[in-house]
């Protein structure tokens, strides 16, 4: 009998195969030691790996255009100089390093839907940070871009991580202060540093606050999908308490619609929570609103991106 063709769509659905190939190789920064080319004899000993084992996955990074094989030196594509090649603009390494965290976590899927809550398998607090500066910069543009800051003097990056879009909104001649907890705090100071941008920091947590006053505009990025409901109302009257008259809080979250089942990334994206945190999820813009609306910012508005939504209100 010949192969459905939809049964070969439902098989590519559960194909992991390629993923934990890519997330082995970036563990051992074996693309790091390819930039002249290398044989699987030489890395063995380098990399402290069989032989046997280095070859077969050498290979199948060829398989996945990742690498280039001439005989039998492995050199990288230009895909993976571009992202995978520690010290290039476009560095991914650290997104993939959290991704291998996650997998592990994921791992207990089962047992986390009978239970309903999380179970912490493995956690890298450095990595995650550094995985969503290696998920902004190619974001932060754009997003500032949708922002009205005429008369945005002072803001607030709440939870701010890596700081990305406070470097971004520095540039711009806001003067920024990042809020996060201080081990995030001490990673955000490191890579301002390094890409040469000031910004002011302070340590809390966003849940309980006090998160400061006397601000334009509040950005809270990626932050309410690891809350429940009620939690993240708590967070947005904490805000609402910072700003000054006109201000504006703007929320950026993954897009999700009223049926919580399109597009699939946000769905996908809610059993992340589902499996990473105790209560949180990916909320629908409307129900975002809803809560901005309810700690007295009484106008609100939609901007759809490619991936995200901004819901702002003020």
């Amino acid at each position: 009998m010949e192969q459905p063709d939809d049964l070969n769509s439902l098989r590519r659905l559960w194909s992991f195969w390629p993923s934990r190939v890519i997330l082995t190789a970036n563990n051992f920064r074996l693309f790091d030691h390819l930039g002249e080319g290398k044989r699987a004899a030489e890395l063995a000993p380098l990399l402290k790996v069989s032989l046997r084992g280095i070859e077969i996955l050498l290979n199948a990074l060829c398989g996945l255009s990742l690498l280039e094989k001439r005989d039998d030196l492995y050199l990288n594509t230009p895909l993976a100089e571009k992202y995978l090649v520690s010290g290039s603009p476009g560095y991914q390494g650290e997104m993939i390093k959290h991704y291998d965290t996650l997998w592990q976590n994921w791992s207990a899927l089962d047992e986390i839907v009978r239970t309903g809550k999380p179970i912490r398998r493995a956690s890298d607090h450095s990595s995650f940070i550094r995985a969503m500066h290696n998920n902004a910069i190619f974001k932060a543009v754009q997003v500032i871009d949708r922002l009205d800051l005429s008369g945005v003097r002072n803001a607030l990056d709440l939870a701010g991580g890596p700081g990305t879009y406070s470097m971004e909104l520095a540039r711009r001649g806001v003067a920024v202060t990042l809020f996060d907890l201080p081990d995030t705090v001490a990673i955000a100071r490191e890579i301002a540093d390094e890409q040469g941008v000031n910004l002011s920091f302070q340590e809390g947590d966003a849940l309980t606050g006090p998160v400061g006053e006397g601000y334009d505009l509040i950005f809270i990025s990626h932050l309410l999908h690891s809350y429940s409901p009620e939690e993240n109302r708590r967070i947005l009257a904490n805000c609402r308490k910072g700003l000054n008259p006109g201000g504006r809080i703007v929320v950026q979250e993954f897009l999700i619609d009223d049926t919580l089942t399109q597009p699939v990334m946000g769905a996908l994206f809610a059993v992340n929570m589902l499996v990473n945190s105790e209560g949180g999820s990916c909320y629908p813009p409307g129900e975002i609103a809803s809560w901005l609306r309810e700690v007295g910012l009484t106008s609100t508005e939609e901007i759809r991106l490619d991936e995200t939504v901004l819901v702002i209100g003020g």
